[in-house]
């Protein structure tokens, strides 16, 4: 069972957050949040395996909640006037990043993704995500790429693609385990917590533009 915490300052939301996990199959909502200040006490009182987390809360934003939650997953969820979010909170740790207007089986699916330690964006939050990417200067610097081979850069490059591990597997001509066995090697040397940070990474240090 995958447990959920639900942190927006909207009750009526929250009601219709919890409605709709708990009535999903392998899903549970274990706690609920009204600020962020509330939602980093809760995750790590009741350690939910992942956090629904809304950007704007009174006390402290989700973004800033983010970066302090240890532990769970964190699924932001925000509207289109929000964009401008994306790119702090996924360097604050967030796992996911979708749209409130997400339908419902597809936002019952990114918690799922999520929990079993996928990373996932909406494509038009991607869009914006790389079209901010292009408009800032690179990063002289990205901490642990010098020990960076080159058959995991080319890795690197395809995760910035948005391809799976199966589309990766099938461009390289390599098998499973070795893919797993790279991606891997990158999280640890670029000290990333998922793919997420990893498409940060490799367009931060400029290898992706």
């Amino acid at each position: 069972m995958t447990r959920v915490l639900i942190a927006d300052d909207q009750a009526l939301l929250r009601a219709s957050f919890r409605l709709l996990v708990d009535n999903a199959p392998g899903l549970t909502v274990v706690g609920e949040a009204g600020t962020g200040a509330e939602a980093v006490a809760l995750a790590a009182s009741l350690r939910p395996d992942v956090v629904l987390m809304d950007i704007r809360m009174p006390e402290m934003d989700g973004i800033e909640a983010t970066g302090l939650i240890d532990g769970p997953r964190v699924l932001v969820l925000t509207t289109f006037d929000l964009d401008e979010y994306v790119f702090g909170a996924l360097r604050a740790g967030a796992s996911g990043f979708l749209l409130k207007d997400t339908p419902p089986a597809e936002l019952l699916r990114a918690v799922h993704v999520v929990a079993s330690g996928e990373s996932l964006l909406s494509p038009s939050v991607t869009r914006r995500l790389i079209s901010e990417f292009v408009r800032q200067p690179a990063s002289p610097v990205v901490r642990g790429l010098e020990r960076v081979t080159e058959r995991e850069k080319e890795v690197l490059l395809l995760i910035a693609r948005g391809l799976s591990n199966a589309e990766i597997m099938a461009e390289l001509h390599v098998s499973t385990g070795t893919v797993k066995t790279h991606i891997g090697n990158l999280l640890a040397k670029l000290h990333a917590r998922d793919r997420a940070q990893l498409v940060i990474a490799a367009y931060e240090s400029g290898l992706v533009r």
